[in-house]
């Protein structure tokens, strides 16, 4: 019988890492090599946001966070019902004027 070996992967949270960075956009870009993901928060009033973090994957790992994100998904609206698209109407409550074409991302 051939076994296969398991690696268990060990992955450590920081304190300062702990408590997450809030955002509620996110700027999606890419070349042939990698995907560069901008997030950043829109507040109302404000009319400059910050970038607070960016990640850039290889595409290969965006698409198996894709599959991650779609699975978890499913599992949030089995329990809690279905997550509503806002839409461009969202960004009224901040007081931006959407893009006029689709969004970057």
């Amino acid at each position: 019988m051939d076994k296969k070996k398991v690696q268990q992967i060990n992955i450590e949270l920081d304190e300062n890492v702990s408590s997450g960075e809030y955002a509620n956009f996110v700027v999606v870009t890419h070349s042939p090599a990698e995907f560069v993901m901008d997030y950043t928060r829109l507040l109302p009033g404000v009319p400059k946001a910050k970038i607070h973090s960016r990640i850039i994957m290889a595409p290969q790992h965006v698409k198996a966070f894709m599959l991650a994100l779609k699975d978890n998904i499913s599992k949030f609206e089995e329990k809690h019902g279905e997550i509503k698209s806002p839409g461009h109407e969202s960004f009224k409550e901040f007081g931006v004027k959407p893009p006029e074409s689709n969004l970057p991302n």
